[in-house]
């Protein structure tokens, strides 16, 4: 069984800022979304990954410079400065952020495990679990 679908991952990052869009105190919420190549079931290949920054405040959402995105994925202790910041929207919901990256449609997450696609699955492609 070979399957290629979309995915995001959250990074254990915490900064605090006050954010440019709202003046509201918040934190930078970093993730990864990408494409993945999945042979029975288990992810073999990833890639097309772009790194995002969502304010914990009001949802608004940058695209992060890539070698700072790298740096937090190999649990790196980085700051990230305004520079390193490309706004994409100006508030969002989770259904945004797919469609920012390039992707379209309904986005599914899995009750059980928390695995989220945006591919047409009646089942998780992690757990098994119906949708």
């Amino acid at each position: 069984m070979i399957g290629i679908s979309d995915s995001l991952k959250e990074f254990d990052f915490s900064q605090m800022v006050i954010c440019r869009s709202c003046g509201r105190y918040g934190r930078y919420i970093v993730y990864m979304t990408y494409t993945v190549l999945s042979l029975f079931f288990i992810p073999t290949f990833r890639w097309n990954k772009q790194y995002f920054v969502r304010m914990s405040c009001c949802g608004k959402t940058y695209r992060l410079n890539p070698d700072v995105g790298k740096r937090i994925a190999r649990g790196e202790d980085v700051t990230i400065n305004p520079e390193d910041l490309e706004e994409v929207n100006t508030g969002c919901t989770q259904g945004d952020i797919w469609r920012n990256a390039n992707w379209s449609g309904e986005v599914k997450t899995c009750s059980n495990c928390g695995y989220t696609t945006s591919e047409d699955f009646d089942f998780c492609p992690k757990c098994g679990r119906r949708f």
